[in-house]
């Protein structure tokens, strides 16, 4: 299969690179790469200085008067920007506080938060003039619907929402995009996503902390000849940049002391699965997946990365020699679309700074980790098993799970569901894929997940953590268990590969309601955006 070299079309800040007919993948497809840049201007690996995202700093601190648990309170507004991705070009994008990726937020389980979203953003998007609304998901939070990012509760320009979020989960990662319906792909592709961090008391005592504790948010890109941002996303099937970013840097390299570093590896592609891999053949050191710690560690050569999926990585530089660059590359998967320096991903080069051996974690390679709650169900609990079947309707030419899209829901008046749990039932949901030569992560809102079994069989050893994510490759089934707790009310499950979420792959499932009770929690009426007259002072 061969791509072919569209004719770039610049529309205000990003350049879209066509939308031809749609690539089916049947295979890895290679090509020399999607970018309009000039040779001179085209990144290359190993040529940029690490970068890790700003922490942001509550603007103030509380204490909730229903509870006694303290409060953090953020603000982070969302505005168009240009970042310094290129060597010398500037790239217009959209950004919480104006940063690619965004702020990232660190707080400790049992210290609520309030996060204020204020939408700064131009009225339209420069691309296509889709209005520039938005709605914020805490991806991986257990917060109730209407602070959950509904898709269809969006927050206009010029307005503002507070967000509440309980943080009673065990220790994560977690990260907040803009899930915004219909324009979510291209939202969280023009910058609107960031990490953020849960800690606890088990997880502070086994694993690295502070600047060894070090986040990753990966994605790939392409770039108009003016250095914007490209986009095509093959008629609704997937976008593949042909540059892999770590934090905003091209194929960045980063400078580490021969001691155990901790990675939270966030995949913010919005199609492209990743295969993370050492240069060396040494082991990555899988302790933590969508939902937190592993009850135990697992070590393998490579794994497979979904879009929205966070694996929490030990890597240990202890026994290379000074100078020694070690590599994290990428073996790809099944239907992407490869380039040229898409087999890599970042570097790292080893220093002699001298190490702090009074830090237990500096050598330490945990075995037994902790258990949680996801984790210790078992499939004897389940009450229902119900199937899902993700598929493109050939009519419509929309993805679907089962026959049920967004634009369903839509027309329901938001009432139309896939299966109705009661509160804190546990069940059993099988994911079947036959839809011909895609893979699709999925993911369910509200839950931490245990994925008990793959076509039949045992999972991988890396995916035996609680998820919120899974993938389910090409001709595969997946049988997943979880228990609906702890909020009643309307979620969201879909695809992450974000074009096939927003082209219409998106269903909602209702938690202990009947169709006919009067819901509390509604995400569309019960916590509305606000006029924002504060000034821009970010």
């Amino acid at each position: 299969m061969t791509i072919s070299r569209r004719q770039v079309l610049l529309i205000g800040g990003l350049g879209v690179l066509g939308a031809g007919g749609a690539l089916l993948p049947t295979g890895s497809v290679e090509a020399k790469s999607a970018s309009r840049l000039s040779d001179r201007e085209m990144p290359r690996p190993f040529q940029s200085e690490f970068y890790q995202a700003p922490f942001l700093k509550p603007s103030s601190t509380g204490i909730d008067p229903k509870d006694g648990l303290p409060v953090n309170y953020y603000q982070v507004t969302e505005k168009a920007a240009t970042a310094n991705i290129l060597p010398r070009l500037t790239t217009p994008i959209l950004g919480y506080n104006g940063l690619f990726p965004g702020p990232t937020i660190s707080l400790d389980q049992g210290t609520k938060a309030v996060l204020r979203v204020r939408n700064h953003l131009p009225a339209q998007h420069a691309l296509d003039g889709h209005a520039l609304s938005t709605s914020t998901h805490l991806h991986g939070s257990a917060s109730l619907p209407q602070y959950d990012g509904y898709a269809s509760d969006i927050t206009y320009p010029g307005f503002y929402k507070d967000y509440h979020y309980p943080n009673f989960q065990p220790a994560r990662t977690l990260w907040y995009h803009d899930h915004g319906v219909h324009y979510t792909a291209l939202n969280a592709y023009s910058g609107l996503a960031a990490q953020y961090h849960m800690h606890d008391p088990i997880e502070r005592q086994l694993l690295p902390q502070g600047r060894f504790d070090v986040a990753l948010t990966i994605n790939d890109v392409m770039f108009a000849a003016n250095g914007s941002l490209g986009y095509d996303d093959n008629t609704h099937s997937g976008l593949w940049g042909d540059v892999i970013l770590v934090n905003g840097r091209p194929w960045p390299v980063m400078k580490v002391q021969k001691r155990v570093y901790r990675f939270r590896i966030l995949n913010a592609s919005i199609s492209r699965s990743l295969r993370p891999t050492l240069s060396t053949g040494d082991p990555l050191i899988v302790v933590g997946t969508d939902g937190g710690l592993m009850p135990a560690a697992q070590s393998v050569a490579n794994y497979r990365h979904a879009g929205a999926e966070r694996y929490e990585v030990l890597i240990d530089f202890r026994k290379y020699k000074t100078g020694q660059r070690v590599e994290l590359r990428n073996l790809s998967n099944k239907n992407n679309v490869d380039y040229d320096f898409t087999n890599k991903i970042m570097a790292f080069d080893v220093t002699d700074e001298p190490v702090d051996t009074s830090d237990p974690t500096w050598n330490r390679i945990p075995t037994t980790l902790t258990g949680s709650e996801a984790m210790s169900l078992t499939a004897k609990q389940s009450v229902k098993t119900r199937q899902f079947r993700v598929k493109r309707n050939d009519v419509t030419n929309l993805w679907t799970i089962n026959d049920d899209s967004w634009q369903d829901v839509i027309a329901s008046g938001y009432k139309k569901v896939v299966a109705d749990p009661a509160v804190n039932s546990v069940e059993i949901w099988e994911i079947e894929n036959k839809s011909g030569g895609w893979f699709h992560p999925l993911h369910i809102h509200l839950v931490d997940f245990q994925v008990l079994s793959r076509n039949g069989k045992a999972p991988f050893a890396y995916e035996r953590g609680p998820k919120d994510v899974v993938y389910v490759g090409e001709s595969e089934t997946v049988r997943l268990l979880m228990k609906f707790t702890p909020h009643k009310g309307l979620y969201m499950m879909h695809c992450h590969n974000l074009p096939h979420e927003d082209h219409d792959m998106m269903a909602q499932f209702r938690v202990g309601l009947a169709a006919t009770d009067v819901d509390d929690n509604d995400p569309m009426t019960a916590a509305k955006a606000e006029w924002d007259d504060q000034e821009d002072n970010d």
